[in-house]
């Protein structure tokens, strides 16, 4: 497929190198993608610097937004939850149109310091907000109860053995979503049904944020056992 992940942070690059190695077109989506290159790294997470990156994987595209996503058939919001309701925006709604808009983000809230709150939960979720306000996109939530090397390699931890959750309205799109994680190497997707269910996904992140400081290791995620 020709995918566009918007969003060039770790994330996005992570999955879109994983993406491309099993053969997809990947095209990462930027606000300016010369300033988006001539970016250094402030921390470990950011090196190499991203011209590098872009080197080191010629194969994968650096477009703005709206040329990023106009002639794919799937997009991926790679973006942090603070952006992820205007930055599709700049997409145009056109270049949603009856596709797949994969969300992945989380609504997380730093302003009171570590570890992040969400900025809604129970009655509603960054996939609704996202699905209500893109209604010509088919909205599906999912991969985002793991860390970005849990996405590309699931085998990194219990070799793989552990799941997986989609959320959404269209039958369809969850099942190109699916198709997906399988092939990244995911054994145990499990659909939780329409878009209102990517609040319980959404709601574990703070438990999945304490497992992370209580073992001092992102790599872990949940395994339904039924």
């Amino acid at each position: 497929m020709k995918i566009a992940l918007l969003g060039t942070g770790t994330v996005g690059r992570m999955l879109g190198a994983a993406l491309a190695g099993q053969g997809h077109e990947v095209t990462l989506g930027t606000r300016d993608p010369a300033g988006t290159l001539a970016r250094v790294g402030a921390d470990a997470m950011e090196s190499p610097p991203i011209s590098e990156w872009f080197t080191a994987h010629p194969g994968i595209g650096l477009a703005r937004f709206a040329r990023a996503a106009e002639a794919t058939e799937l997009v991926v919001n790679a973006t942090n939850g603070a952006a992820s309701l205007t930055v599709p925006a700049r997409t145009g709604a056109g270049n949603l149109a009856g596709k797949v808009l994969l969300d992945i983000a989380n609504p997380l809230d730093f302003s009171h310091g570590m570890p992040p709150s969400l900025t809604v939960c129970n009655r509603d979720s960054l996939g609704e907000q996202i699905h209500r306000a893109y209604p010509v996109a088919k909205v599906v939530k999912s991969l985002n109860t793991m860390s970005a090397a849990l996405m590309m390699n699931p085998g990194l931890v219990a070799g793989g053995e552990h799941s997986v959750f989609v959320s959404g309205n269209d039958a369809e799109a969850k099942k190109t979503v699916t198709a997906l994680l399988t092939d990244l190497g995911h054994t145990d997707v499990i659909d939780l049904g329409d878009i209102t269910t990517a609040r319980t996904s959404e709601m574990l992140l703070p438990i999945w944020l304490r497992l992370w400081g209580a073992l001092g290791t992102p790599l872990l995620n949940f395994k339904i056992v039924r």
